[in-house]
C-alpha cells in the first residue's frame, strides 16, 4: 500500500499529548519523518518512544521565539527542509468575563496567537514550495462559550491567519488550512475541570454532539494527514471541522 506522505519532513508543535501526539503517529504511519516539540522533556521522551523511530523530539516552548529558532536550526541541520508544518501548540482555561486578568489573556494569546504566528514565520525559509501548513483551530472560534472568551478569541485569530497567509504565500504554492476540532477526549479537555467533574464534563459535551459522543485524537490526526497530503492539493485557506456536527447544525 502506498503511503501518502512517504519521504515528507514534518514538524508538529505541541506534539507530546492529545491531538499533536495522535497526528505524529498518523504522519509516521503515512511515511513521514516527524519532528515533535514539547515544553517538558519527560513527556517529550515518552511521546517519541510511543511514536517510534521516525520521530525526533525537540524541547521547546512555542511562545518563546528563541526556542523556535533552536527548533528550526536543528531541523535545518538534520533534515534540510520542511514539507509539512502543523502549528498545534496551544491551550487555555476558563474564566468568566469579570474575572479575566492580564496574566490569563497574555498567557493564552502568547501561545495560541503569537506562538502560531512566529512558528509559521520562522519556518518559511525551510518550507519547500508547495508545502502544507495546518493550524489547529477550534469550534469555539465560531460559537459563543461561557467563561471561555479569551481562548475562543485566540482561535478566531488563528482562523483568520489561515485566510490571510494563504494570500501571503500564494506565490510559493504553500497551502494554509485550519483543522477545527470539537470536543475531543484529550488530557487538555479533561483538565478544564477538577478530576471529580471530568466525566460529567465529557457527558455534557457528548450530549451536544449530533453523533452522541466525544471525538478521539486519532480522528483529528487523520484529517491533519489529509490536509498535509496531495489528496487535498486544491484545498487552501479552508477550515475543516472535526466535531461530529456540533458546530454545524
Amino acid at each position: 500500500m502506498t503511503k501518502q506522505l512517504s519521504g515528507k519532513i514534518a514538524l508538529i508543535t505541541g506534539g507530546t499529548t492529545g491531538i499533536g501526539l495522535a497526528t505524529a503517529k498518523e504522519l509516521v504511519v503515512q511515511g513521514a519523518r516527524v519532528f515533535i516539540t514539547g515544553r517538558r522533556q519527560k513527556e517529550l521522551d515518552a511521546a517519541i518512544a510511543e511514536v517510534g523511530a521516525n520521530a525526533t523530539g525537540i524541547r521547546a516552548d512555542a511562545s518563546v521565539p528563541a526556542d523556535l529558532d533552536a527548533v528550526y536550526a536543528k531541523i535545518a541541520k538534520n533534515a534540510g527542509r520542511l514539507d509539512i508544518l502543523h502549528a498545534n501548540a496551544g491551550g487555555g482555561d476558563m474564566l468568566p468575563l469579570g474575572s479575566i486578568t492580564e496574566e490569563h489573556f497574555d498567557r493564552i494569546f502568547a501561545t495560541n496567537v503569537r506562538g502560531v504566528l512566529f512558528t509559521v514565520q520562522k519556518a518559511l525559509p525551510l518550507l519547500v514550495n508547495g508545502a502544507s501548513i495546518v493550524l489547529t483551530g477550534s469550534t469555539v472560534s465560531i460559537k459563543g462559550t461561557a467563561n471561555f472568551s479569551v481562548y475562543s478569541a485566540s482561535k478566531a485569530a488563528v482562523r483568520n491567519f489561515a485566510r490571510s497567509w494563504s494570500l501571503d504565500l500564494q506565490g510559493r504554492g504553500i497551502r494554509v488550512n485550519v483543522v477545527s476540532p470539537g470536543p475531543i477526549r484529550t488530557p487538555g479537555l479533561g483538565d478544564l475541570v477538577p478530576d471529580e467533574h471530568r466525566q460529567g464534563l465529557f457527558d455534557a459535551l457528548a450530549a451536544q454532539v449530533p453523533l452522541g459522543r466525544l471525538g478521539e485524537p486519532e480522528e483529528v490526526g487523520k484529517v491533519v494527514a489529509f490536509l498535509a497530503s496531495d489528496a487535498s492539493s486544491f484545498i487552501n485557506g479552508a477550515e475543516l471541522f472535526v466535531d461530529g456536527g456540533m458546530a454545524q447544525i
